[in-house]
Formats: structure tokens, C-alpha cells, sequence
């Protein structure tokens, strides 16, 4: 026969276990390439990663707007981040990717990007100091252990930067 427990013991068990595998858990970012840059991305910021569907041109738009897509019904605009950041723009071809942007930011975009590198875990980084003169979104700097220096991009600044929602001529 199965022994008994009260649930306040059935609770206070659970919640332990639940603390112990949080803890377990290692923080990871999603690493893309843009243009030369690696850059992170929280993974609860970037909704989902996919492959490039066709993209249809808005006119009288900066260049680095590349218009829109239809994902899943949905419409996305798809900004070319390397672009955005003055350094290149993506050519596409088999491994860029797109970044949709998380439901919650309520912005229905897409970062165009080279490609995706796959999760980081930032406890493997060392920080870096960051420039007074940087953009609100740049969240963070690191370097890896082969001398790659990531920037972490806040996609909540992101999305709400003047810039960044000025896509018109």
C-alpha cells in the first residue's frame, strides 16, 4: 500500500524539487551572426528562429527594412539587423535565419539575420565594460575564451528605440 502524505508535506516537497532543478538549470542565449558581430539573444525574448520565407518589398522604406512576411498567417516586418546596425546587409541564402520577435513585445517583427550559432551559455563568458555612448539595446558585452567578443541585444529597448520604429523615407 502507497504511503500516505499530507499535502502541506506533498507541497513543501515539490517545491524543493522545483527549486533544485532551477537551479540546475544554466542560463543559455541564443547566438546569431550578424555581418562579422555575434551577437545573444535571451530566449525568452526571441520567439522562435526559422528559415527565411519569401519576403515582400515596402516601398519608401529605409534599406534596411526589407519589407514583410507571412508567417503562419501572421504578418511580420522584417528588419535586416546587420543593416539596422550600419554594418553590411544580409544576402541571405541557406543559413540565414529569421528571429520573430517575442508575442509579448506586441511588435510583429522579425530580425533578419546571417545565421543562428545556437545556445550560449553567458556563465562561459567573460563581461566586458560598456561604452557610456552606447545604444539603449546593447545590453551586455563578453568575450569567449577564443577571443570572440558577443554583444547582447534587449529586445525590449529594441522594439520601443525611435529609430528602430522610424522604417520610412
Amino acid at each position: 500500500m502507497a504511503q500516505k502524505i499530507s499535502l502541506r508535506d506533498y507541497q513543501r516537497e515539490l517545491a524543493e524539487r522545483l527549486r533544485l532543478a532551477d537551479s540546475a538549470r544554466s542560463p543559455s542565449k541564443l547566438g546569431l551572426e550578424i555581418g562579422t558581430e555575434s551577437w545573444l539573444v535571451d530566449l525568452a525574448e526571441a520567439g522562435e528562429v526559422i528559415p527565411v520565407p519569401p519576403i515582400t518589398p515596402v516601398p519608401l522604406t529605409r534599406p534596411w527594412f526589407r519589407g514583410v512576411v507571412n508567417v503562419r498567417g501572421n504578418l511580420y516586418s522584417v528588419i535586416d539587423f546587420a543593416g539596422f546596425l550600419a554594418t553590411g546587409y544580409c544576402a541571405g541564402g541557406e543559413q540565414a535565419r529569421l528571429v520573430v520577435l517575442g508575442e509579448r513585445f506586441r511588435s510583429a517583427a522579425a530580425l533578419l539575420v546571417h545565421r543562428s550559432l545556437g545556445l550560449r551559455n553567458p556563465v562561459e563568458l567573460q563581461a566586458r565594460a560598456l561604452a557610456a555612448e552606447k545604444p539603449a539595446w546593447l545590453r551586455a558585452e563578453y568575450d569567449d575564451d577564443a577571443g570572440r567578443r558577443w554583444r547582447e541585444l534587449d529586445v525590449a529597448a529594441l522594439v520601443r528605440d525611435p529609430d528602430f520604429l522610424s522604417v520610412a523615407l
